[in-house]
């Protein structure tokens, strides 16, 4: 059998070096923002029971899932998703919390794709939990935090607007089947046009039926709105428009009209979304960096209901926005060489130096001419060679 000792599994992969400081720097960018907006880290378990993701809507199927088996003989899973877990946190450890609770978190998610499809089975995210608030000012609160995140990493984002609950309305007034919605679903988020048309030619004429025709082609400003004042559906459909409508104008008021669009087509696969979804996008990458939405009836299931939005950042995605754009990692200020007996000296003036905020390497030659060398390698300016006294030797001028 060929032993696997230098690959790394399928989907996953090292970092290194300076991709390692550019997570470092999204990491630090975006804790900075949630923080200053009020939200609190919370750190869920990387391993959840199985019926934490095998809920109603949960749309994450067991092929995606990485599963165990505890030593009870219970179906664990690799935490696939964040949401999920954060809402079970919420219903089990914060149901006697002051609301509404802003949580934010930094961990990764696990979740196996088809090969060759170039996404990562393991995925680094940063994001928020808006959880026991609806309405505008939550929606606004929620979509200007992400709309930061996207500004601290990336100077050119727009942001794609949609409403899952209009979807749902839609999909609801039509005679289909769950296995039809999904395939409808999907070729509306793929745009697939023609086998839309031939999934809802069965259909006949109705009016939900060729307004669902429409939502792929409807992306745009605000003109895509009024676009759908024809289609006199009224009751929930009207208002759900109407909400979307006076949410994008709030958002144009607050300068983000130029980044802002308006994509009706927007469908997240995850079906506990209930009402305003986004997406935010970079001009560096095809697909989203960031994902969040509504999830009204989610945290219900955890037996804890109340009103709760989020979003997701791709951290890796973030990072690599940022690493051509950070500085070189600077090289030590010092070498600190110690010679033959003075080897603890030579470790206390290492701890002098980094106590005052000097970087500082250690040398591990036993000469001071290997150390010399090395120092000239590493780019490593002055060495500080320990022994009966200190001196400090310019490694440049040094003897070669």
């Amino acid at each position: 059998m060929k032993m696997h000792t230098k690959l790394t599994p399928e989907g996953v992969r090292d970092i290194l070096f300076d991709e390692c400081r550019a997570k470092a720097e999204a990491q630090r960018r975006l804790r900075s923002i949630f923080v200053h907006r009020g939200y609190q880290e919370v750190i869920t378990p990387g391993l959840e029971y199985f019926d934490v993701f095998n809920l109603p809507g949960a749309a994450i199927s067991q092929q995606e899932m990485y599963k165990s088996i505890d030593c009870a003989g219970r179906l664990l899973v690799f935490r696939p998703d964040s949401t999920l877990p954060i809402a079970r946190m919420a219903a089990s450890r914060l149901q006697d919390q002051r609301r509404p609770l802003r949580l934010y978190y930094e961990q990764n998610v696990y979740r196996s794709h088809p090969a060759l499809s170039g996404k990562s089975h393991e995925s680094a995210q940063m994001g928020i939990e808006l959880l026991g608030a609806g309405g505008l000012r939550a929606d606004l609160e929620i979509i200007c935090t992400a709309v930061e995140c996207l500004q601290a990493v990336a100077p050119d984002f727009r942001i794609e607007l949609g409403h899952a609950g209009f979807f749902k309305l839609l999909a609801d007034r039509l005679p289909i089947s769950s296995e039809q919605r999904e395939a409808i679903r999907s070729t509306i988020e793929t745009k697939n046009y023609g086998d839309l048309d031939q999934l809802l030619d069965s259909l006949g004429d109705l009016p939900e039926s060729s307004a669902m025709r429409s939502l792929p082609r409807l992306f745009g400003g605000e003109e895509v709105l009024s676009q759908t004042e024809d289609w006199n559906l009224g009751g929930a459909a009207a208002e759900t428009l109407d909400y979307l409508r006076t949410l994008y104008l709030a958002l144009k008021n607050l300068g983000l009209g130029e980044r802002l669009m308006v994509d009706l087509g927007l469908v997240q696969r995850n079906d506990y979304y209930s009402g305003v979804v986004f997406s935010g996008y970079v001009q560096e990458r095809g697909g989203p960096v960031l994902t969040g939405g509504r999830y009204d009836r989610l945290c219900g299931y955890f037996g804890l209901a109340m009103p709760a939005a989020g979003f997701a950042m791709d951290l890796e995605a973030a990072a690599g926005l940022l690493s051509g754009r950070l500085p070189k990692a600077p090289a030590s200020e010092y070498l600190v060489h110690g010679e033959a007996g003075y080897e603890v000296q030579a470790q206390q003036e290492i701890s002098r130096l980094t106590a005052q905020g000097v970087q500082v390497e250690g040398s591990v030659w036993d000469s001071l001419e290997e150390a010399l060398q090395y120092a000239r390698q590493a780019g490593i300016p002055k060495l500080v060679c320990v022994g009966e006294s200190l001196r400090e030797i310019l490694v440049e001028e040094a003897e070669a």
